[in-house]
């Protein structure tokens, strides 16, 4: 697989936008986690003791949501830039289709073409045929 619908600039300014995500990301992340892993800031959560016990479980859960989502933007990042590397980068991972410039430019680790991502998110992730 190669990514020839998409020009040497263009792959460049998506590579440069990728890991400028990962590294705003991983500021992000750090500054959330106060420089600890992921387990031992979950067990810092956990620990805390609050007048407000109800209150103190729906910020566990938020901070828990957070942490997810951190970690799932970096492995998205992370994805994309491994899927650059080898060649298949803008690829849809599901019917192998070109991806829309347009639709990586606006969302540079995206995975899988607009058809295959709408079917993904109404629950299905069968490839479309032509």
């Amino acid at each position: 697989m190669n990514t020839t619908h998409l020009t040497a600039v263009q792959r460049q300014a998506l590579q440069d936008a990728l890991l400028a995500r990962r590294a705003a990301l991983d500021v992000q992340r750090n500054a959330h986690l106060a420089g600890q892993s992921r387990a031992a800031h979950a067990r810092e959560v956990l620990l805390q003791d609050g007048d407000d016990a109800p209150q103190r479980d729906a910020e566990r859960e938020l901070d828990f949501d957070r942490t997810d989502r951190d970690a799932t933007a970096l492995a998205e990042v992370d994805q994309a830039l491994q899927r650059l590397a080898q060649g298949s980068y803008g690829l849809c991972t599901v019917c192998a289709e070109p991806i829309d410039p347009a639709r990586l430019q606006a969302s540079p680790q995206a995975a899988r073409c607009l058809r295959c991502e709408t079917q993904h998110e109404r629950g299905g992730s069968r490839p479309h045929s032509l």
